[in-house]
């Protein structure tokens, strides 16, 4: 007993010595916590010596948890590169910000920065903060330090991509985007971001090797298999734009933006029935079903049954007057039932104001990069609609030649690309 409790001194005063200067030499006072926490182990131990009395098994394991095994856990932590007050304020800023109290936690935050210029956790943190309360810049500027100090941290890179975009810096973010994929090419939310940059950008081409790339990680993801099939519209490769909408179709049944480019392009190549089948599908949309009408409408003039395109081009009418009849009118497909349609007959004494403002309205039931391709959709099909239908299969015949060179590429480039992987 003499022997365990002369042991037991002797560690106990050298940790406390230890922690004694170490907190004079960075003057850092919450290494008293400790100091309290090891004197009231000692003390139970020089009562036990003073009284000549075995102390419970409980307050046994308490002296020696007080005195020793907190003590010498801090010690490993702080091997770490991580000191206790940096700990402790970590811990208290996570406590502050579920208490929502971000005022206080910021305060901590900025001073441990100050103080500890190197703790990534703290730089993390702070750069969230600023992110909500809508500081940007400030926000890319201590997530930029968090990534010099830990350079694997790709969340907080991408972060910096997404605070750019804000900030109309899209070449920027495009570029740590790609520099980012590079690095970690399964990052998913960095593969949609860079994706719709690159859409909004006009580089198609560009965009085709990123989805593709993407779906080697993500093959069941709706927004890869329904945004590679916008890339292909825009680069007017049919074929292949209709295998992914049909994918993203059947990934999100509830998808009526991927069904209506369906329809578009069964248009294009004159597949009336598959059109209409789709079309009839698109009707549940609020978004799209005057379009939709307005395209079954379409069909049945091409059938030549003028009694049914009537029908369904006043429903189109009764959806969405202004913007439809001006569509209607457009088109010389109507010419032979404009007269039997039912038109409103003050619409065109609607002031600007009100256009802009349904026009607006549009915008915000379809984003721009679904209004986009539907609108390339329209034109290809005003287009084509006057081709044979030998025509139509020379076109085919052409873009199945494009894929199977597109295939023969791409497989190439993903070889290439695996063989510098495993290098």
């Amino acid at each position: 007993m003499i022997v365990e409790q002369l042991v037991f001194v002797v560690i106990a005063f050298a940790i406390f010595v230890y922690m004694f200067f170490k907190m004079m030499r960075q003057s850092d006072i919450s290494y008293i916590i400790i100091l309290v926490l090891e004197t009231i182990g000692i003390a139970l131990n020089f009562l036990e010596v003073l009284f000549g009395v075995k102390l419970n098994i409980v307050f046994v394991i308490i002296k020696y948890i007080l005195a020793i095994i907190i003590p010498i856990f801090v010690m490993i932590i702080e091997t770490r590169g991580k000191t206790l007050a940096e700990i402790y304020n970590i811990y208290m800023v996570k406590s502050l910000i579920k208490l929502e109290n971000t005022k206080k936690a910021k305060k901590i935050l900025l001073q441990l920065t100050s103080k500890y210029p190197n703790n990534y956790e703290a730089h993390r943190l702070l750069a969230e903060m600023y992110e909500k309360e809508g500081g940007m810049r400030k926000a890319i500027d201590e997530y930029v330090q968090a990534i010099d100090i830990y350079k694997q941290d790709y969340d907080s890179f991408y972060r910096v991509a997404h605070l750019l975009t804000y900030l109309d810096r899209k070449d920027d973010a495009t570029q740590m985007l790609t520099t980012l994929l590079e690095k970690k090419p399964d990052f998913y939310e960095a593969t949609i971001l860079l994706g719709d940059l690159l859409i909004e950008k006009g580089s198609y081409k560009e965009a085709v090797g990123i989805y593709q790339d993407a779906l080697r990680y993500n093959p069941t993801s709706f927004d890869i298999n329904y945004n590679l099939g916008i890339v292909y519209t825009m680069l007017n490769d049919f074929q292949n734009a209709k295998v992914c909408y049909e994918k993203a179709a059947e990934l999100n049944a509830l998808s009526y933006t991927a069904k209506y480019s369906l329809a578009e392009i069964e248009l294009i190549y004159k597949n009336l029935e598959e059109a209409e089948k789709k079309f009839l599908e698109v009707i549940e949309s609020e978004e799209l079903s005057a379009d939709a009408y307005c395209e079954l409408a379409k069909i049945h003039l091409i059938k030549n049954d003028k009694d049914t395109a009537i029908k369904y081009a006043n429903v189109s009418i009764d959806i969405d007057a202004k913007r439809m009849v001006k569509k209607i009118k457009a088109d010389p497909i109507f010419i032979p039932i404009l007269a039997k349609l039912t038109i409103p007959f003050n619409l065109e004494h609607k002031d600007e104001n009100e256009e802009a403002i349904n026009k607006d309205k549009q915008k915000t039931k379809i984003n721009e990069k679904d209004l986009k391709v539907k609108e390339h959709l329209e034109e290809v099909i005003d287009i084509t609609r006057n081709l044979s239908y030998t025509d139509i299969n020379l076109l085919k015949k052409e873009e199945y030649k494009k894929e199977i060179q597109s295939d023969e590429k791409n497989k190439k480039r993903l070889l290439d690309k695996e063989q510098r992987e495993k290098q």
